[in-house]
């Protein structure tokens, strides 16, 4: 057989580097040495350094370069060491081999700049990126379009957005990567009016063609601004130029109008695909999970697993966040083991989804151990198991958890709402004022609405109300929803109706439409007997148009969810749950309860207003779940209101006659009733 020709010989290099095979690569220059011995030529020399740098095996490149003759050593043989070691994320020694390539006075060429940018990029060194910068605008190779798109890149991912939009307009030549590149950068620092001028330029002054990646850079920044109409105009340019059919595209559209709250165009677009990847799965998953349609989240799931679609960490994650938004604990043990059997349990971002949802659902034990078995964890899955305990009034154990994370992972914006609410609901004033006043100094964060909302509620709580309100006078910006309303609830809390007042009419001014804060007014009145004010404010709301939202309470027992209001009678079992109730009120009284009759919101006589507290939501769940479920077995309620003070009490004393552990979420927090105890102790 005839020795094998130089350039079959490179083929054969090659075609272990595309393939990424380290074996055919040692296999190739065994039969190179064969056929040549070790006397090298340049051709060949450079092709095994470029494998060997590529395939992540420095030490046979630089071994390989050691035998090569200097002379043999071309600014090719360097590029090749340089691009290998930057592909593999040896940035260092990239450098390293570009200063010994300097110093052999061989000078780079248009191939070694980009590696070079890259590397310094990566290393975050902004000097070096300016002197390679200037390197290539010495050697005149800065023009090249490779060249400065790459130092643009450069510029922008270090943050030097000055210098790179002065590299990137001085480009005499823009390739369409060149374009996405300043579109894709300016979305990712936030430069969103800029991404999208840019788009403009690049229809009105280049000859490039946009391409799916510049579509879809387009469209993440409509979705980052929520620019609506730019975006629809997007879509209606997008089928005008046939790219209506394209995957990436249609995926694009469908994160898009979900971010701008617009579900029926995300769904028209899923609809109208005639082909979909997981990616268009995961995205439509990921807009009903959004918008807090977490039942509808679940029937598209469950409709993506009948059409043989694999989950991956990412829709596993989407659809354990909305089991969290409902509560729906056994759905989301479900999702948990179709994680474990796809292995994806792992995952971090799972893994904080889990965490989440069992702090969610009040499993506080489940929450844990998913935390602790976490491979590694992030500043999201300690913010879920700090706000988990948070929920549970445990601000012991949220504040311990919380000094362990700052050793771990610098703590966030998020974290510190989750621990100042903690110190609101354990009523630790002095420890959740001396957090808040070293979030500037201590964490860097500045302090936001939510935190000034939670100074307000731990105030309020602890009858410190006076208190609150001059700290919402002292601070800075003006008070939000979230701050007025936790004002509010503490002077319903504690009786103090001209602070409410106040209250309630910057409600009324920043948020006319919300009938909840009309309610609280109109509850307080009524609680104290002033009839006349109470009806005022209720016929205010008749006036302009506000209807009080109604209350339901909500348990899920079989995968079924059974809803139910105020005097619900609707319920197909609704004979053995009155009985029930009929017996719970009996037994009550006997062992002393005594309705909290104030919660009665109407003018009428005592017996009547025993019978109006009595029919709560809550307490109807309750008795089906007694009804329904098994002895010994945990019954879960939710409701979207606060639990009132009466259903509080009589839940207490239900839990010690039946012996049954009951755990209800309000809008608010959980609430773990055991034994004649409440979680909450009574503080909330």
């Amino acid at each position: 057989m005839p020795p094998l020709s130089p350039k079959s010989l490179a083929s054969l290099v090659e075609s272990a580097v595309s393939t990424r095979s380290s074996l055919m690569g040692r296999a190739a220059h065994a039969q190179i040495t064969k056929n040549l011995g070790l006397d090298l030529n340049a051709f060949l020399s450079n092709h095994l350094i470029n494998m060997y740098a590529k395939l992540d095996r420095p030490d046979s490149a630089k071994s390989l370069l050691s035998l090569t003759p200097s002379h043999f050593r071309s600014v090719v043989t360097w590029t090749a060491l340089i691009s290998g070691n930057v592909q593999n994320g040896h940035f260092a020694q990239a450098l390293s081999f570009f200063d010994t390539m300097r110093r052999e006075s061989v000078q780079p060429n248009d191939f070694t700049f980009p590696c070079l940018f890259k590397a310094a990029g990566s290393l975050r060194s902004p000097i070096l990126g300016q002197q390679f910068h200037g390197l290539a605008v010495k050697l005149m190779l800065i023009d090249d379009v490779f060249v400065a798109c790459s130092a643009f890149d450069m510029y922008s991912k270090m943050g030097f957005l000055g210098d790179a939009n002065k590299v990137f307009d001085e480009m005499p030549v823009k390739n369409i990567a060149t374009w996405n590149a300043g579109i894709s950068n300016d979305v990712l620092n936030g430069k969103l009016d800029d991404a999208i001028l840019k788009f403009v330029q690049l229809l009105r002054e280049s000859e490039a063609v946009p391409n799916s990646i510049s579509f879809c850079a387009f469209l993440n920044a409509c979705s980052d601004g929520l620019f609506l109409a730019q975006g629809k105009q997007m879509h209606g340019y997008v089928i005008k130029s046939g790219n209506g059919s394209d995957i990436s595209i249609s995926n694009g559209l469908i994160d898009f109008y979900g971010k701008c709250h617009e579900l029926g165009f995300s769904e028209q677009v899923f609809k109208n695909m005639n082909e979909r990847n997981v990616v268009s799965w995961c995205s439509m998953l990921a807009v009903y999970e959004q918008n807090h349609m977490g039942e509808m989240a679940c029937t598209f799931f469950q409709k993506a697993r009948r059409s043989s679609v694999e989950p991956t960490d990412f829709m596993v994650s989407s659809m354990l966040s909305a089991c969290a938004g409902l509560a729906a604990l056994e759905s989301g043990r479900t999702v948990h083991a179709l994680a474990v059997k796809a292995c994806v349990d792992e995952n971090v971002f799972v893994g904080s989804a889990l965490v989440d949802m069992y702090g969610k659902c009040g499993c506080i034990d489940d929450c844990e151990r998913a935390f602790f078995t976490m491979p590694r964890r992030n500043s999201i899955c300690w913010n879920a198991l700090i706000g988990g305990y948070a929920n549970q009034g445990r601000a012991d154990v949220a504040l311990r958890l919380f000094d362990e994370m700052t050793h771990h992972s610098p703590p966030n914006y998020v974290t510190l709402v989750s621990v100042l609410t903690a110190c609101s609901r354990g009523g630790m004033v002095t420890t959740g004022m001396d957090i808040f006043e070293s979030m500037r100094g201590k964490y860097r964060i500045n302090p936001g609405p939510e935190h000034y909302a939670c100074i307000v509620d731990m105030l309020g709580r602890a009858g410190q109300v006076d208190q609150a309100y001059h700290f919402i006078t002292q601070m800075r910006g003006r008070p939000t929803v979230s701050i007025w309303g936790a004002l509010l609830s503490a002077c319903k809390m504690h009786g103090k109706r001209e602070l409410a007042k106040i209250a309630a009419e910057n409600l009324f001014e920043l948020d006319p439409q919300d009938s909840g804060n009309h309610v609280i007014l109109s509850n307080m009145y009524a609680g104290t007997g002033q009839w006349d004010e109470a009806s005022l404010v209720r016929k205010e709301m008749k006036d302009v148009g506000i209807k009080k939202g109604t209350g339901y309470s909500w348990i899920s027992i079989k995968n079924t969810v059974h809803v139910f209001q105020a005097k619900d009678s609707a319920h197909f079992r609704n004979v053995e749950i009155q009985a029930m109730m009929a017996k719970l009120k009996r037994d009550m009284k006997e062992a002393g309860y005594v309705p909290d009759t104030k919660l009665a919101l109407f003018d009428v006589e005592d017996e009547e207003k025993e019978s109006e507290v009595w029919c709560h939501s809550e307490k109807i769940a309750l008795a089906f779940g007694l009804v329904a479920l098994p002895s010994l077995v945990p019954i879960r309620i939710t409701k979207n209101l606060r639990v009132c003070v009466d259903c509080h009490s009589a839940i207490k004393f239900i839990s010690g006659i039946v012996g049954r552990e009951i755990i209800v979420r309000d809008n608010n927090r959980f609430h773990r009733f055991k034994d004649n105890q409440c979680s909450c102790g009574d503080y909330w």
